[in-house]
């Protein structure tokens, strides 16, 4: 994937929770993400980076701020309102990293990445719990699939 940064334009702005002339996607999956929530008609509102959820790192014990890619409200399949959290990652994140013989710099990466992740996706999954939302994580294979 080529990774690349920007502004996302809405077509639809009013549906944007958020300044709608200020969204910066952060990577080309996120800018498709963007543009499907921008034009689906069952997308009632969304926002990207809007909401702040805490969560304590294992990297350094420390409470940090985590904004989760995406917040959309939206009707499901069935027609029913659910509001759903959505954080984009490439495959290769989503997965404990392989024990390796070897230790350097990238797998020490690799592992920190991978519990910081954990952290965050656990403390998004328990605030979502407690409101009655769903938590997702998308990757580049996910993104060509309805939701």
């Amino acid at each position: 994937m080529k990774s690349y940064k920007g502004k996302f334009k809405p077509k639809n702005p009013s549906r944007y929770k958020g300044d709608p002339t200020n969204i910066i996607y952060r990577s080309s999956w996120e800018a498709k993400f963007m543009k499907y929530l921008d034009e689906h008609p069952d997308v009632i509102y969304w926002a990207s980076e809007e909401l702040v959820i805490p969560y304590r790192s294992p990297v350094d014990g420390k409470i940090h701020r985590y904004f989760p890619d995406f917040l959309v409200h939206k009707k499901d399949l069935r027609g029913v309102i659910e509001t759903v959290l959505v954080e984009i990652k490439p495959a290769n994140q989503t997965v404990e990293p392989v024990k390796k013989k070897t230790i350097n710099k990238a797998y020490i990466n690799e592992v920190m990445t991978w519990g910081v992740n954990q952290a965050k996706w656990k403390a998004a999954s328990e605030y979502c719990a407690d409101r009655k939302w769903r938590f997702l994580i998308m990757t580049e294979k996910e993104l060509n699939i309805k939701w």
